[in-house]
């Protein structure tokens, strides 16, 4: 049995920590899709954990992790994550499984990125410099390097092989930056990672279903940055829907049951991109502020707005969302009005539909308003004690998607879910 959670907007919708609260009901947490641009928050004995590359899962003792062969990895990134990990007593070679599919992120990916974002100036799609979109690139390209190939004795002569690959795509942008050193961290990493567990992911996740496991598989990014149904050319390099799911962990469609998608109780985006429901204004500021809108990667501010229901109709169509997690409800306690987008303006016609493409359009959002809470609802346990305003404002987003949202997150903290 495999249950899913997917994020429903640019990302940034709070998944971490819905993964977190869920992960005692599974025996194993699986990263099917994206790489260290995903930053899930935690929260640890009141500290915070931002995890980029190992699934959400890693704090529960009874509970494997595996990363996908739909990831890219980076080592360095992954050898941070598990000194930070076993800074709270978590051994990671005890439960954490690495894929041998899984694509590494060479420091020439990251090269590739930074010199092709900084080439397209303004123009540029607000990538995280991390080397995702090249490492995707070779995986498609059929040139990449897989977690599999560490066990070969022809690494590092592949490696080079596609290293000079690299410098002859380096040179023609005329990237001039030394990365020796990325270098030297990246095979100081690399025995590490050799000393995890390396596993076939796709024997190792359907032996543990045709046991009776119960597996919880993770997203990045949100369905809004997917490949093929985002708001494309700003979009990430993989399949962030509920497809990368069997694409990203080698398991048929039927094994999935729950799909939870999480959504923020608002909106936010992080770097360049359509965002029709975007607030320039104090309110947006406001959102920005209470709602702590800052990259947990990246540290970018993030882009506010009101929540848009036709986006989130849309994300749900397609992914076969069978619940609904709000998150942040929490930021929306200080306002005394709210909005919610029921519709778009197209080049003056009124439509219901994301459109193919929605950078060559005008589009103005079609508000529908709200009085808000006006009080504090963090310290909140119960359904029925949350404020009647916030409910006819849950209730209204449920007919509208016409999904429900099943659990209300209402502070950062793990005890602050509210079951509907």
């Amino acid at each position: 049995m495999v249950d899913a959670i997917l994020g429903l907007q640019w990302g940034d919708e709070g998944k971490g920590k819905i993964v977190d609260f869920f992960a005692p009901q599974y025996d194993i947490i699986a990263r099917f899709q994206g790489g260290p641009n995903a930053g899930h928050t935690l929260y640890v004995d009141g500290k915070k954990v931002v995890l980029h590359q190992i699934p959400s899962g890693a704090f529960h003792a009874n509970t494997l992790n595996l990363i996908g062969n739909g990831v890219v990895l980076d080592p360095v990134t992954l050898r941070k994550e598990c000194d930070t990990i076993e800074g709270f007593g978590v051994d990671p070679r005890k439960n954490l499984f690495i894929s041998h599919r899984t694509h590494l992120i060479l420091p020439t990916h990251r090269a590739l990125d930074k010199a092709s974002e900084l080439q397209k100036g303004n123009d540029k799609i607000g990538s995280t410099l991390k080397g995702i979109g090249p490492a995707y690139m070779d995986k498609t390209g059929r040139n990449g390097l897989r977690v599999g190939d560490l066990l070969d004795k022809s690494f590092t002569t592949s490696y080079i092989k596609l290293r000079l690959k690299h410098q002859r795509l380096l040179d023609n942008f005329n990237f001039q930056e030394d990365i020796s050193q990325w270098e030297e961290e990246f095979f100081e990493s690399i025995e590490f990672l050799r000393s995890l567990n390396l596993v076939n992911g796709e024997y190792f996740i359907n032996d543990h279903i045709s046991k009776g496991k119960k597996v919880l598989a993770e997203g990045a990014q949100g369905s809004m940055l997917d490949i093929d149904f985002g708001t494309f050319p700003f979009v990430t390099s993989s399949n962030t829907t509920t497809s990368g799911v069997c694409n990203g962990l080698g398991i048929a469609p039927q094994k999935i049951r729950e799909v939870m998608g999480v959504t923020k109780a608002y909106c936010t985006r992080v770097g360049s991109g359509p965002f029709p429901t975007e607030l320039h204004d104090a309110t947006g500021e406001e959102l920005r502020k209470l709602g702590n809108e800052f990259g947990a990667t990246t540290g970018r501010p993030r882009r506010c707005g009101w929540i848009d229901l036709v986006a989130l109709k849309y994300a749900c169509m397609i992914n076969g969302v069978t619940k609904v997690i709000m998150t942040k409800a929490d930021v929306l306690d200080k306002f005394d009005h709210l909005e919610v987008c029921t519709g778009y303006e197209i080049d003056g016609k009124d439509s219901d539909f994301v459109p193919f493409q929605m950078i060559r359009h005008k589009i103005v959002p079609r508000l529908k308003g709200f009085d808000g809470w006006n009080c504090d609802s963090s310290n909140t346990r119960e359904y029925a004690d949350m404020p009647l305003k916030m409910k006819e404002y849950v209730q209204f987003i449920n007919s509208f998607v016409g999904v429900d949202v099943s659990h209300i997150s209402n502070g950062p903290g793990r005890n602050q879910i509210v079951t509907v």
